[in-house]
């Protein structure tokens, strides 16, 4: 069988050997006690009990910390608890500690789900990985000859083009993919090579980053290895970036600050061989002095004494077991050192949360449970769903009959969050059926000179504001298509195209040409002013008579969300007295922000994934092209995009996301009354059902085929089961009528 997803990863961050111990001593007591929260005393003795019988047999163990003891048999049971806080505090998201109990166990949710067989696959999966911590690591590759390869290459390559140069290519290519091929890099690491951009570097590099922390040396936390000018020397370094800092605060500043910093890091990394020294001599001046600056733990290999592969195997493991314990320890995530500077900048009330990877889930839980307690009532994986939507892309569309709660999900999930009306982080633009150009939304000039501005730019200014860049800004379009999209909106889907990282933040060209603007304080206030990264445009839609239809410009450039599934049995339940009363969470915007622009960005640790996406939208577009309706490079990614933060977060399971993506980036776009659009919608119904089907054709009177898709009755059996309604209604209607649409329900 396959471990339930919430514990197939639990030991990629090892953590040393502590974590796999102490779930293996959680359940050999479980297994005496059939309990499900065990007596944490019990846990400790039978911690320390493993480490003292692998000690006294001359086994591989690691040392207990030295702060402590020196050996575990020297270790008093009561120290143990600070031994095990930190794997305890790794594994929260599964385990049960209550504060002020002496018991630990899993947390109920999953253990309900568990029978014993998962148990015990979980014990023989942390034994396996155990077993494998305590084997020596391996590689099918030399890391001491690629290391010796570049310092003996380097010197004699820098008098020769930079330009597909072998070297330039080995260590861009080839020393990074022997990297991943160890078992504790592979795919959950980006590894990267620097030899310099359009000339050589003075000091050539390798990086091993988390996804999660960082993508560039620049900043954030990662291991690298560097190399000295005269090639004589190479450290294996834990590192933080300097380029961030030193570009938010100066050269002076920045140097305090970093080492302040590795200071603090220093302090609360576990023991081990590393040096912590600031003795690092890369002989370049300046630049070995900021390394210097921002290192914080390191091994130093003389290129006349190198270390055999074993040993360099080895110390590499070391290296990225103290960035992953530093990781797991710190709760960090990719802009916690950043946030942390702005922090100390506002005030209490301001105060937002960063939120990790892994509590995601719990805070769209508190968004959905936000929303239910005001009395509203969505269908499933809707919220989770919007705001997957909103970090693959900040604009999105809500479509359905009026009166579903469009504009009340918007108003309340922003609510949640921290916007509101009252604070200036929600803004109701109601859209006016008049409206034929972007001078509504954006502003004018007027006679006298003076730039008016419009709703929308009034938003953007705000949200530019640096004491505002942390806080999400919303802007609900309301009715966007009672005028025509493209006439007043095509500007601003444009400028959404233009977006790119300058510095830490995400911006998009100018929303207001300077020629524009006359005046110096217009000039000053919007002459540079793109739609940052903290505003997110959402519109809600009906489609009747009144409206207009969308192009294919502006579906390409959304997610649209689908509200016609109605059950007006859900009424308002009213709240126990004893049921608490769920309050908004203040969110950094960095919770919504897109991580990604372009898919290489994510490619390195999300290539499988985008390959099996890639492959199916393949497939997909192959049955569009007969229609000419297929997808671009554009919804490639979003898709992509999607499908990398849904498996990242743990939301969906992998077809469930692809299914609301082909509901919402597909379907769309399909439209017509020639007999091509029903060839069409019959191959896309056949590709979402599990088994061959025969449809029937229009000629044909099958009432049972299609009453089986009414609602309440069950279908066949579905990959994709709300694609596979949808192309049903479409085809009924295309059937009945003679023209459909994704639009038409």
């Amino acid at each position: 069988m396959t471990l339930p997803k919430e514990l197939q990863d639990i030991f990629i961050h090892k953590q040393k050997s502590y974590k796999m111990v102490l779930i293996l001593v959680l359940l050999e007591e479980m297994r005496v006690t059939h309990l499900r929260e065990v007596s944490l005393t019990r846990i400790k003795e039978r911690f320390l009990s493993y480490f003292q019988e692998r000690e006294a047999n001359n086994l591989p163990v690691d040392a207990p910390p030295s702060r402590m003891a020196f050996r575990w048999a020297d270790l008093p049971l009561k120290r143990v608890q600070y031994v095990i806080d930190s794997p305890i505090e790794a594994l929260s998201s599964i385990l049960d500690y209550p504060n002020g109990s002496y018991t630990l166990g899993f947390k109920q949710e999953y253990y309900n789900r568990w029978d014993q067989s998962v148990l015990d696959e979980l014990y023989q999966y942390a034994q396996d990985e155990l077993d494998a911590y305590y084997a020596p690591p391996q590689s099918d590759f030399s890391l001491r000859e690629d290391l010796l390869n570049i310092m003996s290459s380097y010197t004699q390559a820098k008098a020769q083009p930079l330009t597909g140069h072998p070297l330039a290519e080995y260590v861009r290519k080839t020393v990074p993919e022997h990297l991943k091929s160890l078992p504790f890099i592979h795919n959950h690491f980006k590894v990267q090579g620097s030899v310099g951009r359009g000339n050589w570097a003075t000091i050539p590099w390798l990086a091993v980053m988390y996804p999660q922390i960082t993508d560039t040396i620049q900043r954030g936390v990662y291991v690298a290895y560097l190399f000295s000018a005269d090639m004589q020397h190479v450290y294996l370094t834990l590192n933080q970036g300097l380029g961030e800092a030193r570009s938010h605060l100066g050269k002076a500043d920045s140097t305090t600050y970093l080492q302040e910093r590795t200071k603090e890091i220093r302090s609360q990394l576990p023991e081990n061989r590393m040096n912590r020294s600031d003795d690092i001599e890369l002989n370049d001046g300046r630049l070995g002095d900021d390394y210097q600056t921002s290192t914080i733990a390191y091994f130093h290999y003389e290129r006349e004494h190198m270390p055999d592969n074993e040993q360099l195997i080895t110390d590499l493991w070391d290296a990225m077991d103290s960035y992953m314990f530093y990781i797991e320890s710190q709760a960090i995530t990719p802009n916690t050192v950043w946030t942390t500077i702005v922090q100390d900048e506002e005030s209490e009330e301001d105060f937002s949360t960063q939120i990790r990877d892994r509590d995601v889930q719990a805070t769209l839980s508190n968004i959905r449970d936000y929303i239910t307690q005001r009395g509203f009532y969505f269908p499933a994986h809707l919220i989770e769903n919007f705001y997957l939507s909103l970090k693959t892309r900040p604009f999105v569309i809500l479509a359905g009959i009026s009166g579903t709660g469009k504009t009340r999900l918007i108003r309340l999930f922003a609510e949640a969050v921290g916007a509101t009306a009252l604070n200036g982080q929600f803004r109701l633009i109601p859209v006016r059926p008049d409206w034929s150009d972007p001078t509504d939304l954006i502003g004018y000039k007027d006679l006298s000179g003076t730039f008016k501005p419009g709703p929308l730019t009034s938003v953007i200014a705000e949200a530019s504001q640096s004491e505002n860049r942390h806080k999400p800004y919303f802007i609900c379009l309301d009715e966007m298509n009672l005028a025509r999209v493209e006439h007043y909106f095509s500007d601003i889907l444009s400028l959404l195209e233009t977006q790119s990282w300058q510095g830490r933040h995400i911006l998009t060209d100018p929303v207001i040409p300077v020629a524009t603007l006359e005046l110096e304080s217009d000039l000053e206030r919007y002459g540079n002013l793109g739609i940052p990264e903290n505003v997110y445009l959402i519109g809600t839609v009906n489609m009747d008579e009144t409206t207009y239809p969308f192009s294919k410009k502006v579906l390409d450039r959304a997610n649209t969300l689908e509200f016609n599934s109605i059950d007006l049995m859900q009424l308002p339940k009213l709240r126990e007295e004893s049921q608490q009363v769920v309050e908004a969470v203040l969110v950094e915007q960095s919770f919504l922000r897109a991580d990604y622009l372009q898919l290489i960005d994510a490619y390195d640790h999300y290539a499988e994934l985008i390959t099996r996406t890639t492959e199916r939208l393949v497939t997909v577009n192959d049955i569009l092209e007969d229609i000419h309706a297929h997808v671009g490079f554009r919804i490639r990614d979003a898709v992509c995009f999607y499908m990398i933060y849904n498996e990242r977060f743990g939301l969906m399971n992998e077809a469930e996301a692809f299914d609301l993506q082909m509901m919402q980036k597909i379907l769309p776009r399909i439209q017509g009354s020639q007999s091509g659009v029903r060839r069409v919608l019959v191959k896309l119904l056949r590709l979402c059902l599990q088994d061959s089907v025969r449809i029937p054709s229009p000629m044909e009177d099958d009432d049972a085929f299609w009453t089986q898709w009414d609602r309440g009755n069950t279908p066949p059996q579905a990959n994709y089961p709300q694609t596979a309604h949808k192309l049903v209604d479409m085809i009924v209607r295309l059937d009945e009528d003679g023209f459909t649409s994704y639009w038409i329900s």
